[in-house]
């Protein structure tokens, strides 16, 4: 975790790891194109939208999406996950945005349509798992034209 993640409330060091670990495990399978592990990172019960607006309501049905997702329109996408912010929300209840790159298969920055992420990742019997989210999808902003110059001598 990088020092540039504002932290609200107390979320001990080790929680941070955890939920980190949490977001980093997503973006490893995203990236393998896993599915299953994938699906393994969200709680039995959830709630995902994903950045088309699907809404899936189960760990069972977020792994029956991903994974032709992500063998089919997604096979040529890969992105870094960096996580921004943490918010405690209750103990063991943390609410995570995330900025989304996109990168080429090594890892490299790349043009292209963005996520702006929210989670909400909660300690569960099987370890930190998420239990809600939203993925938006963020255009990347338009080139501005150059500034003008007034005429010298005006």
């Amino acid at each position: 975790m990088t020092n540039d993640v504002l932290v609200v409330g107390s979320v001990p060091e080790d929680v941070r790891r955890a939920v980190t670990g949490v977001v980093k495990a997503l973006e490893r399978a995203f990236n393998e194109k896993d599915g299953d592990a994938l699906a393994a990172q969200f709680a039995r019960r959830t709630s995902w939208s994903n950045a088309r607006g699907l809404r899936l309501d189960d760990r069972a049905s977020i792994a029956e999406f991903s994974g032709p997702a992500l063998k089919g329109f997604l096979a040529d996408s890969y992105a870094r996950y960096d996580v921004v912010k943490l918010l405690e929300i209750a103990p063991d209840v943390i609410a995570v945005n995330v900025a989304q790159q996109p990168t080429d298969r090594a890892g490299n920055p790349v043009d292209g349509v963005r996520g702006a992420t929210l989670y909400v990742v909660a300690r569960q019997e099987d370890g930190w798992r998420i239990v809600a989210g939203q993925n938006t999808a963020v255009e990347p902003p338009a080139a501005e034209p150059p500034a003008v110059e007034p005429p010298a001598g005006n």
